[in-house]
């Protein structure tokens, strides 16, 4: 089995094409090929398919380490966007790609940039079902009440702000705490955020399913989209421990973000690995993030 290994500020997945796949991707296999000791190490694995949509490149599953499936990833979709444009030998260009969010577009740059067209947020969705419409609430997690406000961005985020960054403890802690909340039913993504200029934020994200992540183009628009309700002007910069995205939010809450996607490597599972992925069997695709 072949892959592709890519990183956008650090957030790092493994591409494959679905045609390729000897096996179904059950998340006992999706764990151990995203575990960094046993298998190929990763934030998670992006499934790429050929699609009939008509005017869309392809198509983009997104899995995360514990197995569970994910609606969207905005690192995801620039790495499988430059991934594509390699494949058809392709410097740069347009590509349209269908996810369970619905259709995302980035356009890629001859130097690997790209411009990632999210689509609009929103402050109310399934995903907090007891949410008022400006999507604000509270909550005690981890021995502290908790302000945030909920955006979905095609996953949910909770988003924080804070006067001053929380230590590591307390950043695992209330992270986890806050993960799975009752008020999330499907479980939710959490950034903590600071305000340090008119124009810029620093986050930390915690990813539903992956923990603390290097960078995330949807938690960095979660937010992004609380911290402009709150004051920050738009455009904004998102500083993350793995790089800064910039992020441009209008008066409809439709996203546009700058990103980047960098080949690492591509290569080939050993005999070995196959054989204990073999071993795993078959069974359904259970404990998603989401619910179609």
């Amino acid at each position: 089995m072949v892959f592709d290994k890519w990183q956008s500020n650090g957030n790092d997945y493994i591409l494959v094409e679905e045609e390729g796949l000897p096996f179904e991707l059950t998340p006992a296999r999706i764990r151990l090929l995203c575990s960094r000791h046993l298998g190929v190490g990763s934030d998670g694995i992006l499934l790429l398919s050929a699609t009939f949509d008509r005017g869309c490149s392809g198509g983009m599953r997104v899995f995360n380490p514990d197995g569970s499936e994910d609606e969207m990833s905005g690192n995801g979709a620039c790495q499988a966007a430059a991934y594509l444009n390699r494949l058809r030998g392709q410097a740069g260009g347009r590509v349209d790609l269908q996810t369970a969010a619905g259709p995302v577009h980035v356009e890629v740059a001859l130097d690997g940039a790209c411009r990632l067209y999210m689509g609009r947020a929103s402050l109310r969705s399934r995903d907090f079902p007891s949410g008022p419409p400006d999507g604000r609430g509270v909550l005690r997690a981890a021995g502290a009440d908790i302000s945030f406000r909920h955006v979905f961005v095609g996953n949910p985020q909770c988003a924080i702000e804070l006067a001053r960054p929380l230590d590591s403890e307390a950043f695992q802690a209330r992270a986890r705490a806050i993960e799975t909340h009752a008020q999330f039913p499907n479980r939710t993504n959490v950034s903590f955020w600071c305000r340090e200029s008119e124009r810029e934020i620093s986050a930390r994200i915690f990813e539903r399913g992956v923990g603390e992540t290097l960078s995330s183009t949807t938690g960095a628009c979660g937010a992004a989209v609380a911290a402009v309700l709150a004051g920050v002007l738009s455009p904004l910069t998102v500083r993350m421990p793995g790089g800064d995205l910039d992020v441009e939010v209008d008066e409809q809450f439709s996203l546009v973000v700058r990103n980047c996607a960098t080949h690492v490597f591509s290569g080939a599972l050993s005999a070995s690995l196959m054989d204990r992925l073999r071993c795993l069997g078959s069974s359904p695709l259970v404990g998603s993030s989401r619910s179609l």
